[in-house]
């Protein structure tokens, strides 16, 4: 890989007197994606908020387009080229589907959700409707449409797909292929082993908050692949 967009090494951080992650390392590079995976509890999210600024590093290294990012705090790593789409709370509930997608921006082009409202018309029949009315899969194409339209270098996507329709899912791989062939990066944590697959050119495993596996997707057999998510 030539230079990474985005780069992470020795990462160690959690919550109190409880170490999560103890020692992680992964970078992406310019319109790639990176894949995490893992079992339930083994540190995916924590790694997510890591990155994204919302959880302090105990220590370590963050560089997004080789900036250090440990004095960037969370609001202002979108400015830096970051965007973030949580596993929870996804979409603000008492705000409609259209002031989600509107009220952090300063002006309305309308390019910029046209691909994801084309694909996912209902969230285009529902702009007035209140987010916290939709269903969870729902809500989760709404955050995922509100941080592919911050058009961002790169964006950190947590279970993206969780509750989603399989229809949807396909679309949701489809969006990230064309954001990947114009250049931006994505790293995504994902249950969901097909729709990961079909997206991600690197593959991180964690187990008890260490990389228990990485490598080219392509070169990794998917039964591996699989074995690190089962209990």
């Amino acid at each position: 890989m030539s230079t990474p967009l985005l780069d992470f090494d020795d990462v160690v951080c959690g919550y109190g007197d409880t170490m999560v992650l103890r020692g992680l390392a992964g970078a992406v590079g310019a319109g790639r994606v990176l894949g995490v995976l893992g079992r339930n509890g083994v540190g995916k999210t924590t790694l997510m908020r890591a990155l994204s600024g919302f959880l302090p590093l105990q220590r370590g290294r963050v560089t997004l387009e080789g900036r250090d990012l440990a004095r960037v705090p969370p609001q202002q790593r979108l400015a830096a080229g970051m965007a973030y789409a949580p596993q929870e709370d996804v979409v603000f509930g008492d705000l409609s589907v259209s002031e989600n997608l509107w009220l952090h921006l300063r002006g309305r082009d309308g390019q910029r959700y046209a691909a994801c409202l084309e694909a996912f018309p209902r969230l285009a029949e529902r702009m007035q409707q209140r987010a916290g009315s939709l269903s969870g899969g729902e809500r989760k194409l709404l955050s995922f449409t509100r941080t592919l339209g911050l058009r961002a270098p790169l964006s950190i996507l947590d279970e993206p797909t969780e509750g989603v329709q399989p229809e949807n899912i396909e679309r949701m791989a489809r969006l990230v292929a064309a954001r990947k062939a114009d250049g931006a990066s994505f790293v995504i944590v994902e249950q969901n082993l097909q729709f990961l697959l079909s997206v991600a050119d690197d593959i991180l495993a964690i187990d008890h908050g260490e990389c228990s596996l990485a490598g080219p997707a392509s070169e990794l057999p998917r039964e591996t692949l699989e074995a690190h998510l089962v209990v």
